[in-house]
């Protein structure tokens, strides 16, 4: 069973290790979280979460308010949108469905507050193990931008879609 906790300034040292894995590397290869600095903040627009299997970290979360966030990296977006950032921390754990696990318990957790109509994921375009992931839990291609020095291509997931999946 997986679940989810807050992270916490003792966890700066997993995370630091995880950043330096090369398959994390590969999928946001120019951010420096800060995690020493981050963890110690507590802010109403977002919500840093490690993902316990059987209580084992094995990967993090970040869902933000992209309206709110301080720095504005999604642009103006307007109210009702969430942004999703994943990763799972050890070699060993990818590829056993965890990943697709806390995808849906991020994204339920993002539309259980009813403001929200739509999420927002950016993988980079090099990536395209994340786009057929995300396209397979059904989000949808918007188009491919550039944040910082990142080529990405950004995906929408709506409410609208979200409900249609689940009563398949």
């Amino acid at each position: 069973m997986i679940s989810l906790r807050h992270a916490v300034p003792s966890d700066v040292a997993m995370l630091r290790y995880w950043d330096s894995l090369p398959h994390v590397i590969a999928s946001d290869p120019n951010d420096d979280w800060n995690w020493e600095e981050e963890l110690q903040r507590s802010l109403i627009w977002r919500e840093q979460l490690i993902a316990e299997r059987e209580g084992r970290p094995i990967g993090f979360l970040q869902i933000i308010d992209p309206e709110a966030e301080e720095t504005h990296y999604w642009g103006d977006t307007g109210p009702g949108f969430r942004a999703i950032d994943i990763w799972i921390g050890a070699p060993a754990d990818l590829g056993k469905g965890y990943g697709t696990i806390m995808m849906n318990m991020a994204i339920t957790r993002c539309f259980d507050n009813p403001e929200v109509h739509s999420i927002l994921i950016d993988p980079l375009i090099s990536n395209t193990r994340a786009h057929r992931f995300y396209e397979r839990i059904g989000f949808e291609f918007l188009e491919n931008r550039i944040f910082g020095e990142d080529e990405c291509r950004v995906y929408c997931l709506t409410r609208q879609k979200w409900s249609a999946l689940e009563n398949l």
